[in-house]
């Protein structure tokens, strides 16, 4: 009798695992797709990544497997699709580093656009993007903003989360490195993939590039010019990466995803911005 109970528990738990539904919408099968849709309460996350340099050590695919890490760990907790590998964006300021993959401004937005128009003929209503780039915000509020010049039949959500004061407090206490420079491929970024992927960082790379601001340009603060940046930083590096820790990353991760359970929760929630929108084309001057 014992033998029989066990079995059937082992059983039981072997069929429920394979039960269980994946969040990502390649590993989805068509025929699960409207219990997915239901599950998701019609939610898809756009995690939107690039390809660029990331220092001399960290790997080229950074902002993408930050952003697919995050929406896979929150997805287990909150349930969404996750749309597959996404890195169409803004880098035009990485050109002159191998590795950037850089499209035409006019590309990247259309394929933004008909990114979102193909979830939405899929079954979506709701949109978030999940952006791990520093150089798209502009873009992707942009791209937003310009969502309300057509109807359409789903609404588009930015996370642009601000890290809790309780997490601030406690990974200034971690940090080593001075914060106002720590911009890109710096303490912050390579301790957060030491912790999600440590084997694709290489430290000992570390110290090829200087991660200095060269202070090649003069101007006024009241002043923003897009070579602002290569001026300062020409080696696509700032900051200094040589301190970071896997304990730092862990601590900046785990509030990343918290802040993402808690908006995937929100977006789900959300009845009244897809009512609204609909209220807004209704209302508009023809």
């Amino acid at each position: 009798m014992k033998h029989f109970a066990l079995t059937l528990l082992l059983l039981t738990s072997i069929f429920s695992f394979s039960q269980e539904l994946p969040s990502r919408w390649d590993e989805l099968t068509a025929t699960d797709w409207e219990t997915a849709l239901e599950k998701s309460n019609y939610t898809c996350i756009l995690p939107i990544g690039i390809l660029e340099k990331h220092g001399p050590h960290g790997p080229i695919g950074s902002d993408l497997i930050k952003v697919r890490e995050w929406s896979a760990m929150a997805t287990k907790e909150e349930y969404a699709v996750v749309f597959p590998d996404y890195f169409y964006g803004q880098v035009n300021e990485a050109r002159q580093q191998y590795g950037t993959f850089s499209i035409p401004s006019k590309l990247a937005m259309e394929l933004l656009e008909a990114t979102c128009q193909e979830l939405g003929r899929n079954g979506f209503k709701r949109i978030l993007i999940v952006n791990g780039h520093g150089g798209n915000p502009q873009m992707i509020r942009y791209f937003i903003q310009n969502q309300m010049e057509k109807k359409r039949d789903y609404v588009v959500y930015f996370f642009d989360p601000k890290i809790p004061e309780s997490d601030a407090k406690k990974a200034a206490k971690l940090r080593k490195s001075d914060p106002s420079f720590d911009m890109h491929g710096g303490e912050k970024e390579t301790s957060m993939l030491m912790h999600l992927r440590p084997e694709l960082v290489k430290m000992d790379y570390v110290n090829k590039d200087s991660g200095q601001d060269q202070k090649r340009l003069k101007l006024s603060s009241d002043l923003y010019t897009a070579i602002w940046w290569y001026a300062s930083f020409p080696n696509h590096y700032a900051g200094e990466a040589e301190v970071s820790t896997a304990e730092l990353g862990k601590l900046l991760s785990d509030s990343m995803v918290s802040s993402l359970i808690k908006a995937i929760k929100d977006v789900k929630a959300d009845e009244q911005s897809l009512k609204l929108q609909e209220e807004y084309f209704k209302n508009v001057k023809h």
